[in-house]
């Protein structure tokens, strides 16, 4: 079963009500409906006079030790159908193993969010987000709460666990596809510069030509950030070279749409004049006009995989590793085609 967080006081004060009653924090009352020693004996006494006060309801909270009922699955929005996908993924995941399922958006802004999810009782969090602020960090490693990160941007601090895609190997594979139509001129339109996401799809890109000895141009490689317009400038960049690609693997699906716009803003036609590889495997990719070829980030699995490791971990184990990558595959469609016989013979 799955739940959308929303605000709620009809089972009584939160616990942000309560501290703010005894002139406390949050993780402070906490500490002290916990049972945690390290709190001093006045402020103990507030926070518990308050709790008798306002009729609290004691209750475990992030119990290791008792069966799990109830994980969080924050996400970076609501609206994606990349989030769509997560969410299908951890909701199977849980109905197998009997959980319930709160989800809501990334708490981005301070803690507040945190505290909530504390609040509910929840026995663990799994984040679909590119990554964390520090202080997230701290606050989870304070409070003892497992999570799992799913597929990251950004590289997570040592020890955090995390499930994500063989990215290395899907650049790989959407070059290599390239290849094999006869593309040398292949450009790359990257997410952000220098996250380990985009490294290793940049890397594997690389590779590729290398094995079949066709020399890289550094202006064949562009950042967009993961954005719709800025994949769209990069594009008309790579259009306005001297000699221009004939090929560009876009990597994620929404940029691919974006560089989509920007060859029908100079008329030219996919895959008749420019070949499409994106990377993903979203809905959009079928919906698009030509259906984009695109390497598929398996998603539902991720997260699947992701709520059984937090289940582990909730019982007290720890994986044998903190990262574990699942493997990616291409999805031909009508993107991608042999090169435009006008550049054939020079390749």
């Amino acid at each position: 079963m799955v739940r959308t967080a929303r605000a709620s006081t009809a089972a009584g004060p939160t616990l942000a009500v309560v501290a703010r009653e005894a002139g406390v924090s949050v993780p402070t009352a906490s500490k002290v409906v916990n049972g945690r020693e390290d709190v001093a004996p006045e402020t103990r006494r507030r926070v518990v006079e308050a709790l008798d006060r306002l009729g609290y309801v004691r209750r475990p909270r992030f119990d290791t030790t008792r069966a799990p009922r109830l994980v969080d699955l924050v996400v970076h929005s609501l609206e994606s159908s990349a989030s769509g996908a997560v969410l299908h993924g951890v909701e199977a995941a849980a109905y197998d193993a009997g959980l319930e399922v709160v989800v809501s958006a990334c708490p981005a802004r301070g803690r507040g969010g945190l505290e909530r999810i504390a609040e509910r009782g929840s026995s663990g969090v799994l984040f679909d987000v590119a990554e964390l602020p520090a202080p997230h960090y701290a606050w989870l490693a304070q409070h003892r709460v497992p999570f799992v990160m799913i597929d990251p941007v950004a590289e997570p601090p040592p020890g955090v666990v995390s499930v994500g895609a063989a990215n290395w190997q899907g650049g790989v594979t959407a070059t290599e596809h390239l290849l094999k139509l006869g593309h040398r001129r292949i450009a790359v339109i990257a997410g952000r510069r220098g996250t380990p996401v985009s490294g290793a799809r940049i890397a594997g890109y690389r590779s590729a030509l290398t094995a079949v000895g066709v020399p890289e141009r550094p202006e064949y490689v562009r950042h967009a950030g993961a954005e719709r317009g800025a994949a769209r400038r990069r594009m008309r960049e790579l259009l306005d070279l001297p000699e221009p690609p004939t090929a560009v693997f876009v990597c994620s699906d929404p940029m691919a749409l974006g560089v989509y716009e920007a060859l029908a803003e100079r008329g030219m036609r996919v895959p008749e004049e420019m070949s499409v590889v994106g990377f993903d495997d979203l809905p959009e990719a079928r919906w698009a006009t030509p259906a984009l070829t695109t390497v598929r980030r398996p998603l539902s699995e991720m997260a699947a995989t992701a709520l059984r490791l937090l289940l582990r971990m909730m019982d007290g184990a720890r994986p044998e590793s903190t990262r574990t990558e699942l493997s990616t595959r291409l999805v031909k469609r009508a993107s991608t085609g042999p090169v435009p016989e006008a550049f054939a013979a020079g390749g």
